[in-house]
């Protein structure tokens, strides 16, 4: 079975992998622009929780690699058409002067998953590929893979621990109850069997837990949806959410005297409820002083018993720390798919 670390040392692994790009959204959602096929540097690194940086710094390594494998980078007219075609919807949060613009196509994606070392989400995609790869090598070969992971392995590993667990272990300890001879070595077998058992288990739960995620999960492309809305229309987007999810009252006031509130309501259970709704592009950042502007707005003008901050980029660390002091929700990018998907907001219920 191929190990991750040959995975990422050796590019003929990679390149035989590379057609499973379904596993990037069963370990987490990747948005995609507008053109429902790219993604740009900055998303690439929002995908894998680094930096920026850390990404640039991998397309310089191995950029002949990754743009065999569907890396664009646009340049001059090739570049304004694009902006044009594909950007303008959103074009307040795209920079309209650059040199040049990278297009990562999902290929390319998978591709960085299995080159970047120091990513959570890049390992547990590696991990998911490799899990993969193993059941399709133990499959029959007139019984092609078309079953879920999850159901695979619920077949193959449940079936094998409980063949374990009720006839093998029993068979040994019987045995060692009837036989003086020999008696030492039945234990280190019973162990041994004990220890196959309990790895099973592992590996049973370790599939589990990256299945899970993908259940209920939005379709890809619901935040490039969101990102590509304007102000208003994600505000009226937000406002169709929290009235889906009980909430009475449901005004969009945002906009010139807003007072710093786009959306003001009451929770199902009649709490008083603000919303500030911010469309930004996903390498932007909510800051602390865009909270703290909130916090007064929403407890001394408007005194709110629920206060959201909805936005499609993320908060800064300072501006997460000033939310949970002044008593502010900060629903930070990811959390608007998972809520648009049906999950409630805990603060809501």
């Amino acid at each position: 079975m191929i190990n991750e670390t040959a995975l990422l040392e050796s590019k003929s692994l990679r390149d035989s992998a590379l057609e499973r790009t379904d596993v990037l959204d069963r370990v987490k959602a990747l948005s995609l622009l507008p053109d429902g096929m790219h993604v740009t540097t900055a998303m690439v690194a929002t995908y894998f929780e680094v930096a920026e940086t850390v990404v640039n710094n991998l397309l310089t390594r191995h950029r002949q690699e990754l743009v065999s494998n569907g890396l664009h980078i646009l340049k001059g007219a090739d570049l304004r058409e694009y902006q044009e075609l594909n950007l303008s919807s959103s074009s307040g949060s795209y920079p309209q002067r650059r040199s040049s613009l990278a297009l990562w196509s999902r290929r390319a994606v998978l591709n960085v998953a299995m080159l970047l070392r120091d990513s959570e989400v890049a390992r547990q995609v590696r991990v998911y590929l490799l899990d993969m790869e193993y059941l399709a090598r133990t499959q029959p070969v007139d019984n092609p893979v078309q079953q879920d992971v999850a159901s695979l392995d619920d077949h193959i590993d449940q079936r094998i621990t409980h063949i374990l667990g009720k006839t093998v272990v029993p068979m040994f300890n019987a045995l060692i109850e009837t036989s003086g001879e020999h008696r030492r070595e039945l234990i280190a077998l019973r162990a041994g069997v004990q220890r196959v058992e309990q790895r099973l288990r592992q590996h049973h739960a370790r599939l589990q837990r990256l299945e899970s995620p993908h259940e209920g999960r939005p379709l890809p492309g619901v935040m490039a949806s969101m990102d590509a809305m304007n102000g208003r229309t994600f505000e009226h987007h937000v406002a169709k959410l929290l009235r889906r999810d009980g909430c009475t009252n449901v005004v969009v006031q945002g906009g010139h005297g807003d007072r710093g509130v786009d959306i003001i309501a009451l929770t199902a259970d009649g709490r008083r409820l603000v919303v500030q709704c911010k469309r930004f592009a996903p390498y932007l950042n909510i800051t602390s002083p865009d909270v703290q502007k909130f916090v007064g707005s929403a407890k001394v003008l408007y005194a709110a018993e629920v206060a959201l901050y909805v936005a499609t980029c993320p908060f800064t660390s300072e501006a997460l720390s000033v939310a949970a002091v002044g008593g502010i929700t900060a629903v930070h990018r990811g959390l608007p798919e998972e809520w648009s998907a049906g999950a409630p907001l805990k603060i809501l219920e």
